[in-house]
Order: C-alpha cells, then structure tokens, then sequence
C-alpha cells in the first residue's frame, strides 16, 4: 500500500498571530504619528509644529505684524496712561509720602518698567521683574531689609521668559516653599544680544516678581492658541509674494530647434558638449537677475509659463478671524479698520470693557505681587497702599454732552405741557460738570 503523503496544514491561527502581531506594530506607529486622533495628524498634513517654543514665539512677535498687534494693542490700551498709588480710596490731597514716591517711582520709570514685563508676557508664558536694591548683596542671595527706603531701590529690570529661567526647585517636603523655585539664572543674551555688555547671573526669588496669570513660571502666551493661524497667514502671504513675483520673473522653458547642432551650440556657449546644461542655466540665471535684462540664445526658443493665483482673501480673512478670537479681541481693533460709525463704536465699547476687565483681574493682581514684595524689605511703608486707574468705560466728553443735548430736547418737547422731566442741575451732571454756574442753583430750577 502507497504510503499517504503528508500535507502541512495551513498556518491558519500562527498566521493569524503574525498578522495580528504586524497590524499592532503599525496601528502603533501610527498612533504615535498621529498622537490622539487615530485618523489624522493635523500637524503633520498642515505644516504645524507638534510643540510651541518661546523662541518661535518670539520669532513671531518679532517678525509677525498681526502677531506683533496682537501682543501690543492690548498693552497700549491697558497702559494708555498710568495708576496713582494713594493711601485709602477715598479722594484726598496729595500726602508727603504719596508724593515721596511718585517722586521716587518716575526716577525708577516705575510703571514703564512694569509696562514692559507685561507685555513680554503676553510673548512667553510669563515674564519677570528683577529687583536690584542697595542692600550689598548678591543677586544670588535672599533679601532681607533694604536700608534708605525708596533710596535703596536701584533698578528694576524686565525681563522675557527665555531671560529668566528656573534653574532649581525646592524639593524639600517639609519646606513651605516645596516645588516653588528655588533659584532662577538670568541671561540677559537669550534674547537681547544687542547690548554692549549682557548681564548673566544666579538670582534667589526673593528679588524677583513673576508676571503672569497666577504669579508661577506655569501661564501661557496670548500666541500660542492663535499659532496656527499666525502660520496660515504668513503662507498665504509669502506664497502670494512669491507667486506674483514667480509671475512677473519666471524660469523659462527651453524648446531646441531640431536642426540645432548642439557642438555649434557648445561652441557659440564657449563650453564643451557637456557643459551645455550648466552654462545655459547660468545665462538664465543671469537674465533673471533683473527686469530690463536680454535674452538671446541662437536657435532655442524660450517660453514663460503662467501661472494663475486665486484671490486669496477668503482664506486669508478665515485665520485672521480666528487669531482675533484666540486674543478676545475686536477684528476691527486689531487691524486699524474703522468702517461704520456704529460698529466701530460698539467694537470700542466692548474693547474698553475688556481692557478694564484687564486691568482688574491680570494687571492688579501683579502690581499687587509687586507691592508686597516692596514692602515686605521696606522699600514703601507698610500701608494698604490702593491702585487707582481711570474708568475706561466711562463716557468721553463728547458722549457726555450729547447725553445732556438730548435731555434738553426732551424739555423742549414738553414745555406745551408746563412740566420740565430734569432739571438744569440734572442737565449738567450728564454733561460731566458736577458744580453748578455760580454756587447752589435757586431750588425752583
């Protein structure tokens, strides 16, 4: 009897291991390609950086004119004119100690200093104030009592995220300060090397105020949630530039004659056969260094293409809306367009209010940080020192005395009635003047 030959059964369950085990090993790679969307990675498809660094951030603040007024527009509004520090609420006289320091705080440039730190930290995630005062220590050392008062404030020094760096954290459990930092390493190069003589040192935190949301090393940029779109408008905008230049001054096609000889070629080139390519590339080179050039080549036939741009406004105003959302800022604020009176009017109104919220739940908080720290080494007195800003939304002057012209015609209107619906004191009040024309006014008006 024939012995049965014998088959090999199929690789049914360790082909379907190896298959499985392949399937894993690539849905792996791509999820790690496309991070938490299994589908797609945004990033990658659209050009966009998985991680935002200072220095692109500041490289965009730099180079950006939309990221540039998105950064300063808030800041010069915050800042259009500075906070009086008095003593208690109340309206009063100016104090000898209040004058004391606005003496000494125009001489420091004060509030310009803090200006600045609060705006390179809408750059960076924060920014900083270094505190150099008379007390003949060391940057590196803590501070204790700063001897001479306002006296023994030398400088204050701002500073961007990228100067001003944690370089150790307290580790310590048991310490009130644990994971706070512990010491911070300024270098003033990072970022500015135009100085003659860049200042690098060890600094203890006790000299020196974070600005941010909440004091910490821990906030956020105003660019990076609008990042994407900064970059979806600087493509639109170079690849329109380039293109319209691509457009006046493109590379031409070369057609050759069929009867062209390329040794009489080579020879009218003064180069060899070989080098028919290299020399003809360097005679185009040459023809489109400028607009006014000749070109003349013996028995080739040289063409443009054109090409046709699509208007690219749709897509470029898309990003711009975006990035003006990313900032809570009026588009119509952020790129100086005033078109209708009304919608020009509401988009100040609203801006205002948002620069006041501003003020109130950013900007004091760290003037409050600040303060704290001046008076805790007795730089200012110990005082509930109060920060008193003009009210932006309240009404200008115009606005008040059409207010009042409109009261008036209300008047007008009903003097067939023998009523009056406000009184000339009432009249003047709106329009913004408090005292009435020569003393109390007589009670029947």
């Amino acid at each position: 009897m024939p012995k049965r030959k014998r088959t090999t059964p199929p690789l049914t369950i360790n082909g379907s291991l190896v298959t499985n085990a392949a399937q894993t090993q690539v849905a792996n790679w791509f999820a790690q390609a496309t991070q938490t969307n299994p589908k797609h990675n945004y990033n990658f498809d659209f050009g966009y950086p998985d991680s935002i660094t200072f220095e692109m951030k500041y490289a965009m603040y730099r180079r950006n004119g939309i990221a540039r007024a998105g950064v300063s527009h808030a800041i010069n509004k915050t800042w259009s004119d500075y906070p009086m520090l008095t003593d208690g609420e109340e309206a009063h006289k100016e104090t000898k100690i209040e004058e004391a320091i606005r003496v000494a705080f125009k001489r420091l440039a004060f509030w310009q200093k803090l200006r600045e730190a609060d705006e390179r930290s809408r750059v960076g995630d924060y920014a900083g104030l270094i505190f150099r005062f008379a007390d003949d220590k060391l940057f590196s050392e803590p501070v204790d009592t700063v001897p001479g008062g306002l006296k023994g404030l030398v400088e204050i020094i701002p500073c961007f995220e990228g100067q001003l760096t944690v370089s150790e954290y307290d580790s310590n459990e048991r310490s009130p300060t644990y994971g706070q930092p512990k010491s911070f390493l300024f270098n003033e190069a990072s970022v500015d090397r135009k100085r003659a003589n860049n200042r690098s040192f060890q600094l203890h935190p006790s000299r020196v105020v974070i600005w941010s949301r909440d004091g910490t090393v821990c906030g956020e940029s105003v660019l990076e949630a609008g990042y994407n779109d900064l970059l979806t408008m600087e493509k639109i905008i170079g690849a329109g530039g380039e293109g319209f230049w691509k457009n006046a001054k493109s590379s031409p096609v070369l057609s050759m004659d069929k009867d062209m000889n390329p040794s009489s070629l080579a020879t009218m080139l003064g180069v060899e056969v070989t080098s028919i390519a290299d020399k003809l590339d360097e005679v185009i080179a040459g023809w489109q260094k400028g607009f006014d050039q000749l070109l003349m080549l013996q028995g080739i036939d040289a063409k443009t293409l054109a090409i046709t741009l699509p208007q690219p406004a749709e897509f470029f105003a898309v990003a711009l809306q975006s990035f003006a959302a990313s900032i809570n800022e009026p588009l119509k604020i952020l790129i100086g367009s005033q078109s209708g009176e009304r919608a020009s009017t509401e988009d100040a109104k609203e801006w205002n209010g948002t620069i006041m919220s501003r003020r109130e739940n950013y900007v004091k908080p760290n003037i409050e940080r600040v303060l704290d720290l001046l008076r805790a080494v007795k730089v200012l007195p110990d005082i509930d020192w109060h920060i008193n800003w003009t009210d932006l939304t309240e009404d200008t002057k115009e606005e008040r005395v059409a207010n009042a012209g409109k009261l008036a015609e209300i008047n007008k209107s009903m003097m067939g009635t023998g009523e009056v619906a406000f009184t000339a004191g009432e009249i003047r009040e709106a329009a913004g003047y408090m005292e009435p024309i020569d003393g109390v006014l007589p009670e029947d008006e």
